[in-house]
C-alpha cells in the first residue's frame, strides 16, 4: 500500500497546481472584463476544475487497482 500511496502524489500535485494556476489567469482576465462576459469566464475556471479532478480522481482508482503503467495497453 505504501508504494501505491507515493504513485498517488503525482497526480494529486499537478491536480492543485492546474487548479491554482487556471483560478489565477481566469481571475486576472476577469479583472479586466464587464458583465456578462465576466460570469462566462468566472463559470469556466470551475468547470475545468471539476474536471481535472474527475480525472485526478479516475487516475487515483486506476493506480489504487494496481493500473499503474495503463499505456502498456495501447
Amino acid at each position: 500500500m505504501k508504494s501505491h500511496g507515493r504513485k498517488m502524489i503525482a497526480p494529486i500535485v499537478v491536480t492543485i497546481v492546474l487548479i491554482l494556476y487556471y483560478f489565477a489567469y481566469f481571475g486576472i482576465i476577469i479583472a479586466f472584463l464587464e458583465g456578462f462576459w465576466k460570469v462566462v469566464f468566472g463559470i469556466l475556471p470551475l468547470g475545468l476544475s471539476a474536471l481535472i479532478v474527475k480525472v485526478c480522481i479516475e487516475r487515483i482508482k486506476e493506480i489504487r487497482k494496481g493500473e499503474e503503467d495503463d499505456i502498456s495497453k495501447y
